[in-house]
């Protein structure tokens, strides 16, 4: 059974840091491609940072230089190190995981790409 699970999420005030994991059972993450997206009251879920198999990274502009997105193959755990947070940085923060096929044959930060989810972690920020 695949599952994924989150861990980490908290309230801090603006300028502190958190660090995610996600936990996963039932496969390898390191032959997938791994995110992590976010969630705020009223938006849609976006994905904010990847990495896929081979350890290349994507990030979403709004985190970038921010927020670093790693993986842990040999304990199948991803993270996700928050710093220099902002208020805007609050919301249910979800990790994810898509498989490599004809129809996406690269690592995306689209939701409906990936197939498996965690059940989300929340993240406060205070100013």
């Amino acid at each position: 059974q695949v599952e994924l699970a989150e861990s980490g999420g908290g309230s801090v005030q603006s300028g502190g840091s958190l660090r995610l994991s996600c936990a996963a059972s039932g496969y390898t993450i390191g032959r997938y491609c791994m995110g992590w997206f976010r969630q705020t009251p009223g938006k849609e879920r976006e994905g904010i940072a990847n990495i896929d198999a081979e350890g290349h990274t994507t990030y979403a502009s709004s985190v970038k230089g921010r927020f670093t997105i790693s993986k842990d193959s040999a304990k199948n755990i991803l993270f996700l190190q928050m710093n220099n947070l902002e208020p805007e940085d609050t919301g249910v923060y979800y990790c994810a995981a898509h498989d490599f096929s004809s129809t996406v044959p690269i690592c995306t930060l689209i939701t409906p790409d990936f197939t498996d989810w965690g059940q989300g972690t929340q993240v406060t920020v205070s100013s």
